[in-house]
C-alpha cells in the first residue's frame, strides 16, 4: 500500500481542510504500564505519542470529553515519540497489548495489518459519513480491511520567524538557486540559516530526502524506491544527496546533538533561520509567538518535476487483541465525529485541522496558506515511514545522519542504506 497517489481534488473532496496530530515527544500521563492492556471491564487504554506540552493536554480534554459519554472509561498512557515508535512492534505483538494507538495512516499502518495485528474497523467505517475516497484507502490494509481511522492531516514546510526575515532583508525563496541565495545572506549576519533537530528525533533529517527526491525525481520514484521497488544506489538518489550536499554548510552544526524541540527553540530566539517541519512543531512553541511564525513551499528545484508535497495522516488503530472489540470500535466511532475531532483542534495550537469533512479548522492565515499550498500540488506524499514501514526508517535515520557528518562517503552510504533496506523487505516479505 502506497502512500496518497491521487490528485489534490480527490484528496481534499470530502475532508475539507488540513490537519495535524503531531509527532512529539514527552512524558507518561498515567502509572499503567504499555503492555498492560484492557480487561473487558469497560476501560481501555489508549497509548498515545502525542506528547508536546499542547498537544498532551489536548488528548487529555479529548479522552475526558469522551469518558463522560457513558462508554467505556478510556485510560491514556503517552509515551516519547521516538520510544513509542521503536516499541511499537513490541505493544502489538505482547500477550496483552494496550487497546487503542495514536499513528499513522498509508503503508505504515498496513505493514501492521500484513502481520495480522490490527484490529478490522471496517464497521466503524460504515457509520463514518463522507469521508474521501483517498482517506479511504489509506485507511484499508491491502487485505482489503479498513484498519485505521483517520482524524487529521498537516503540511511540512519551510518555516521562520517574519520579523527575523524582515531585519535580515531576505524574503522567502521560491527557486533553489534563490534558496541558496537566502542561505548566503543569512548566514552573512552570523546566523546558521538551516535549523535541524537530529538528537533523539533523527527521523527529521527524512523530511530533506524527501522533498529533494520528489522535487528531483518525482513523487511516484520516491513511492517506488520506498516500497522496495527501487535501488538506493540509482544515480537518481545520488543526485538527491549531490544536491543536498549544496546547502550543508548553511545547516546549524549544533541541530545533530538535540531533538526538533530545542531546533524550534533555536528557530524562534532567532538562532536560525529556517527549519524544514512539520506544522505539528507549533505545539512546541508559545502561543504568543504563533502570529510570527510563517512558511514557504520547499524550493522548486526542475519546474518540469510535477510538484508534489507532504501532507501526512494521522489517527487511530487498535490491536486485534482487544479485550473489548464492541467498546473500541464505539471509541473509535466516535474519534470520527466532528465533534471530537474539533474538541483536539481547540485545545492544541490550532494547527490541528480534523479529517472529518464537518470538522471546523482554525480560520488563521497560516492554515489558509497550508490548504493553499496542498491545494496546488500535483500529489501529495506522507512521510519516509508512512509510504514505507516503521522498519524502513531506522535505516533512513542511520544513512542520512551519516551523510550529514561525512558528505564525502555518498556512494559506501548509499550502498550501505540499499543493504540495510533489502534485509527489512526481506524481512517483511
Amino acid at each position: 500500500m502506497t502512500g496518497l497517489a491521487a490528485d489534490r481534488r480527490t484528496f481534499l473532496k470530502g475532508l475539507g481542510l488540513l490537519g495535524a496530530a503531531t509527532l512529539v515527544p514527552g512524558c507518561a500521563t498515567s502509572t499503567k504500564s504499555p503492555g498492560s492492556g484492557s480487561a473487558a471491564t469497560g476501560e481501555l487504554s489508549l497509548q498515545s505519542n502525542l506528547s508536546s506540552e499542547q498537544a498532551k493536554a489536548a488528548m487529555e480534554k479529548l479522552v475526558a470529553a469522551y469518558n463522560k459519554t457513558g462508554g467505556s472509561q478510556v485510560k491514556l498512557n503517552t509515551v516519547a515519540a521516538e520510544i513509542f515508535r521503536t516499541q511499537l512492534p513490541t505493544y502489538l505483538t505482547s500477550a496483552n497489548p494496550p487497546d487503542v494507538y495514536t499513528w499513522y495512516a498509508g503503508s505504515v499502518a498496513d505493514s501492521y495489518a500484513k502481520k495480522d495485528l490490527l484490529l478490522d474497523v471496517t464497521s466503524v467505517w460504515d457509520s463514518m459519513g463522507n469521508y474521501s475516497k483517498a482517506m479511504q484507502s489509506l485507511s484499508t490494509s491491502s487485505a482489503g480491511q479498513k484498519i485505521f481511522v483517520p482524524t487529521s492531516y498537516y503540511w511540512w514546510g519551510m518555516f521562520y520567524r517574519k520579523s527575523n526575515f524582515a531585519k535580515w532583508g531576505v524574503t522567502p525563496p521560491k527557486t533553489w538557486a534563490e534558496f541558496v541565495a537566502v542561505c548566503k545572506t543569512i548566514q552573512s549576519k552570523g546566523i546558521p540559516p538551516i535549523g535541524i533537530g537530529l538528537g533523539d528525533t533523527p527521523w527529521v533529517a527524512s523530511a530533506w530526502f524527501d522533498y529533494l527526491n520528489i522535487r528531483i525525481n518525482g513523487a511516484p520514484f520516491h513511492r517506488k524506491l520506498l516500497a522496495g521497488e527501487g535501488d538506493f544506489t540509482d544515480p537518481k538518489v545520488k543526485a538527491v544527496f549531490t544536491k543536498w550536499r549544496e546547502v550543508l554548510p548553511y545547516f546549524d552544526p549544533k541541530g545533530k546533538s538535540f531533538p526538533f524541540q530545542e531546533a524550534t527553540s533555536a528557530l524562534l530566539a532567532g538562532k536560525t533561520g529556517m527549519f524544514l517541519i512539520g506544522t505539528f512543531f507549533a505545539d512546541s512553541a508559545p502561543k504568543d509567538a504563533l502570529d510570527d511564525i510563517d512558511f514557504f513551499q520547499f524550493p522548486i528545484i526542475d519546474p518540469a518535476v510535477p510538484v508534489a508535497e507532504e501532507a501526512p495522516t494521522d489517527g487511530y488503530f487498535a490491536s486485534k487483541k482487544v479485550k473489548d472489540p464492541e467498546g473500541t470500535k464505539k471509541f473509535l466511532t466516535w474519534l470520527a465525529t466532528p465533534e471530537a475531532q474539533n474538541i483536539y483542534v481547540q485545545s492544541s495550537s490550532g494547527t490541528a485541522i480534523p479529517a472529518n469533512p464537518d470538522g471546523k479548522s482554525a480560520d488563521t492565515a497560516l492554515v489558509k496558506k497550508g490548504k493553499a499550498m496542498i491545494e496546488g500540488a500535483a500529489e501529495i506524499t506522507q512521510f519516509f515511514n508512512r509510504d514505507s514501514s516503521d522498519a524502513l526508517q531506522p535505516t533512513a535515520d542511520a544513512a542520512l545522519t551519516k551523510f550529514l557528518d561525512k558528505p564525502d562517503q555518498i556512494d559506501k552510504i548509499l550502498a550501505d542504506w540499499q543493504a540495510a533496506a533489502q534485509k527489512v523487505f526481506k524481512a517483511g516479505a
